[in-house]
């Protein structure tokens, strides 16, 4: 009973050289797969966030952050639109700006823009539109 007891304990079961390197094999063409649609569509995996504020010379100034949310892909020269509203949701002006970083997997970057927003600008939304892979 005891001989039983410890061989029923066994674990997990020993996979052969063929299975295992099967099991690589579908692995690494999976990886590929999502490192091609991650370079291609760079946009559904970088996310930025922002806040503004007037400094004392007039200029808006945006502090934020882009996100890379990718699994295996590398993006830098992040494209942001910035929009800009008026109080009762006009859209007054949009601009491109770059964020000059290069973000691997699950990394976050810190940027800064300053610019002369139109007149009767309320809030401010930015947008990815893209990026460069390596």
């Amino acid at each position: 009973m005891v001989a039983f007891a410890l061989t029923s304990c066994g674990g997990k079961d020993k996979k052969t050289p063929e299975q295992e390197a099967k099991t690589k094999t579908e692995y690494e063409k999976t990886k590929a797969d999502l490192g091609e649609t991650e370079t291609k569509n760079p946009e559904m995996f970088l996310t930025a966030t922002a806040h503004d504020k007037k400094n004392i010379i007039g200029q808006t100034v945006i502090r934020g952050s882009v996100t890379n949310n990718a699994k295996v892909s590398t993006f830098h020269d992040v494209d942001l639109e910035v929009t800009y509203f008026s109080k009762t949701g006009t859209l007054l002006e949009k601009d491109k700006e770059v964020v000059y970083e290069t973000l691997g997997p699950g990394d976050s970057k810190s940027f800064k823009i300053k610019n002369l927003a139109p007149k009767g600008t309320d809030s401010v939304s930015l947008k990815v539109l893209g990026a460069k892979t390596n």
